[in-house]
């Protein structure tokens, strides 16, 4: 990839090269080199904006972002290499690196700041959060959902401490089968002693006991890694899988879960073939995809 620097970008402006600012227009807005222009990479249409804005090949462009640190610049000049672009270079250092060369910038209103989450306790919303599973065998994919009954979450210090979670295993659909005769028996199955006995054990339930950042997370979705405890079927064991939290403009925080699970380890055991032999074509997986949605308000 071809890098300038804020000292060569000077010549290259004399001789008629195009600065294009790669960032999204509030940034764009909020400060930008005088006179270059913006498409934003993060945008389906960057390619037709590029377009309008330079619309002959052979012009030198120089593409800038917010501190040439990461890939943003950097996936620009190859899309547009890739388009028949002649001329592309990536700005080393970005717009950081421009103010503090001295070179001109125009600014304007600062954009709005990340959502800023209060401290305290937060119910999750039942009705806007939910748990999606997958289960796989030899010839096929399942897929459906579980019901959050209820749970909450408790921010300190801007982050999450503390959590808890109760599922409705009397909630459990599935998604992907059409005929409602083989729908319904699959449910049945899932429901029964084979898998969650859910005449027994009607939830299901996790409780949050630390949180652990990701250093290098982005600063308006952090994740990390929640550690807590998993209780089905009334056996409760330790887990520990990535999250991302990141509060909302109107005071709520939502996070996200993606992860998998031994389904045997609390003793839905059905066609594991580590506990039965010869199962043929009654072999189920043993490692079920779980991935939650979570939605919380502020009590």
């Amino acid at each position: 990839m071809k890098t300038t620097t804020c000292a060569e970008l000077k010549e290259l402006l004399a001789s008629g090269a195009l600065v294009i600012d790669v960032m999204t227009p509030e940034d764009y807005a909020a400060c930008h080199l005088a006179g270059a222009h913006n498409a934003c990479i993060y945008e389906m249409v960057f390619l037709d904006r590029i377009a309008e804005l330079v619309p002959e090949r052979n012009t030198e462009l120089i593409l800038y972002d917010a501190t040439g640190s990461r890939l943003t610049a950097e996936v620009a000049h190859d899309r547009l290499v890739r388009a028949g672009y002649r001329h592309v270079s990536v700005l080393e250092g970005g717009l950081a690196a421009l103010k503090a060369a001295g070179l001109p910038v125009e600014t304007g209103s600062a954009p709005r700041p990340g959502a800023a989450v209060a401290d305290g306790s937060y119910t999750i919303d039942t009705e806007k959060s939910t748990l999606e599973w997958i289960g796989r065998n030899l010839n096929n994919r399942h897929h459906g959902t579980i019901a959050v009954r209820s749970g909450e979450l408790v921010m300190d210090n801007g982050r999450l401490a503390a959590g808890s979670i109760v599922l409705d295993m009397t909630s459990i659909e599935n998604r992907d089968l059409q005929d409602p005769y083989w729908r319904d028996l699959l449910v049945r199955h899932l429901k029964s002693e084979d898998f969650f006995a859910v005449e027994r054990f009607p939830t299901a339930s996790f409780r949050l006991t630390r949180w652990e950042p990701e250093a290098a997370g982005p600063p308006e979705a952090p994740d990390g890694t929640v550690i807590g405890e998993l209780t089905i079927r009334d056996i409760t064991r330790p887990v520990g899988f990535p999250a991302i939290v990141a509060p909302q403009e109107d005071g709520s925080v939502k996070a996200h879960a993606h992860f998998d699970i031994d389904r045997t380890l609390w003793d839905a055991g059905y066609g594991s073939g580590k506990l039965f032999e010869r199962l043929g074509m009654h072999l189920v997986h043993d490692l079920v995809t779980l991935e939650l949605f979570v939605v919380a308000q502020r009590k």
